[in-house]
């Protein structure tokens, strides 16, 4: 059990942080700016790896957790848990961002500045690279460790950087999930949910062409 809190946790503080900084820069008119929304991504990422490392893996991702067990380094019978963990744990921090900020629109909702497919694609390689990232520096199915938390947060903060203007830069069905419930905004949710998982697990089949260890076949 406390893993799956973990991972509700985990997740719950990364969803409420990330998206977070987007509804106050959206209800106050650009106060964080968009650099600050990617830092503030990458930090609470990098934070709750350390956190809950350990425990749970920090995977806070169902396209992570899927890719894990489809490397083999994690049971296939975990994922479903993990996934209502993660999905219960945004859906609650964007229902405490709609209590705190009721004048926002978008809550942080993963909305394409570009059309669809264009949108698919970057959220598939932008997917891709994290978990290429992911898989490297991790523990069997457990991102722990300095350099774990340092790469896949610097990872997080570069892509929400220079992509979060067209995509948001979700790379995670959970977090574009539950905004989009809140906010109504489910236009376009189908690629946020397609893509980072498809992505996800084209990183572990590179992975496995141009490595022989630490990408699949590891005791969970």
């Amino acid at each position: 059990m406390k893993k799956y809190i973990s991972e509700f946790i985990g997740t719950f503080a990364m969803i409420f942080c990330g998206t977070g900084a987007m509804t106050i820069n959206e209800v106050t008119g650009g106060d964080v700016t968009h650099v600050g929304i990617a830092i503030t991504w990458g930090f609470i990422v990098m934070a709750m790896i350390y956190a809950f490392g350990d425990i749970s893996g920090a995977h806070f991702n169902p396209a992570v957790s899927i890719a894990f067990a489809y490397a083999k380094k994690f049971s296939w019978k975990e994922v479903p848990k993990y996934i209502v963990a993660q999905v219960l744990g945004a859906l609650f921090a964007s229902l405490i961002l709609w209590f705190l900020f009721p004048t926002s629109e978008f809550y942080g909702a993963t909305i394409p500045a570009t059309d669809a497919m264009r949108a698919f694609v970057l959220e598939l390689l932008l997917t891709f690279f994290l978990m290429l990232t992911i898989i490297n520096v991790s523990t069997g199915s457990k991102e722990v460790g300095v350099i774990a938390g340092i790469a896949i947060g610097g990872v997080v903060l570069l892509e929400a950087m220079f992509a979060g203007p067209i995509t948001k830069a979700s790379m995670n069905p959970a977090r574009s999930i539950a905004p989009a419930l809140v906010s109504g905004h489910l236009e376009h949710l189908w690629l946020y949910l397609l893509a980072p998982v498809l992505g996800a697990i084209l990183a572990v089949t590179t992975c496995k062409l141009v490595k022989d260890d630490n990408c699949c076949d590891s005791s969970c």
